[in-house]
């Protein structure tokens, strides 16, 4: 399971990959089994699935409200397990959990960590989860062979270093401060910060937050290897609710071939 992360950026031309984000359970699960499986017909070569979280501190509105109508639809944990496991009988796509630190520790580390070995979920990104307090949780999820995602934020270049020589699975960069939300521009110089890990890791890097149009997508996938879409999907979720499957799929395929082309 360990290589899966790696291999889905390393079997496209360029080592690129386009990375989408859906949250569980937005309008409700049966629909996220739907979303998941057009997203991977789309080209998605890594979805990272959000377990709803009733204080998603890293996200914008977009993801927050998405996160409320989850939770009121009933989404728990144990039912995204559940669509997962439905997902995992047609499809092997590369999967992703984001979540935060409270509800995995609050589940149970190891019970977690189990759970994803199970489904074949090759990774986990815990945006309030500090660098420097990583240690237990990830050392319990490399037990049962998923990679905790490292994420970079515009930062000391020693910082950056830091994290990045120790990542897995790919590197998150964080493309400015912030909450994630859809961005028209994009005011900081990312090149260096993906210099800086460079000098430090072959390990994968691509960017997110912000990124909506294949334009934004194609730029950022030039400097880094590869981009990272999730406010924007969510919109079309809000916007189409059950319906929305075939605006995902025409989305995500034109963010994919964006990226590829680099």
């Amino acid at each position: 399971m360990t290589d899966k992360i790696k291999n889905s950026f390393a079997k496209n031309p360029g080592g690129k990959a386009f990375i989408a984000f859906i949250t569980a359970g937005d309008p409700d699960i049966d629909s996220t089994y739907e979303f998941i499986l057009k997203m991977a017909e789309a080209g998605a070569d890594i979805i990272e699935v959000g377990i709803p979280f009733s204080d998603p501190v890293a996200e914008g509105a977009v993801i927050q409200n998405a996160n409320v109508r989850s939770l009121k639809a009933g989404t728990t944990t144990d039912k995204v397990f559940e669509m997962v496991a439905k997902v995992r009988k047609v499809s092997d796509i590369t999967l992703c959990f984001m979540t935060y630190a409270n509800l995995v520790f609050h589940y149970g580390y190891d019970r977690f960590f189990e759970k994803c070995k199970e489904l074949d979920v090759s990774g986990v990104i815990i945006p309030d989860m500090p660098y420097e307090e990583k240690e237990e949780l990830e050392s319990i999820s490399l037990k049962y062979g998923v990679e905790y995602i490292s994420m970079v934020s515009p930062t000391s270049e020693d910082r950056v270093r830091m994290i990045a020589s120790e990542a897995k699975g790919f590197i998150y960069v964080v493309s400015s401060m912030g909450v994630t939300g859809v961005r028209t521009d994009f005011s900081t110089d990312l090149k260096p910060i993906i210099g800086h890990i460079r000098e430090v890791t072959d390990t994968p890097c691509a960017i997110g937050f912000g990124i909506s149009t294949p334009e934004q997508a194609a730029k950022m996938a030039s400097i880094s290897d590869g981009a990272i879409v999730g406010s924007a999907i969510v919109k079309i979720v809000e916007k189409y609710g059950k319906d929305a499957a075939p605006y995902i799929y025409d989305y995500v395929k034109s963010m994919k071939e964006a990226v590829i082309a680099q």
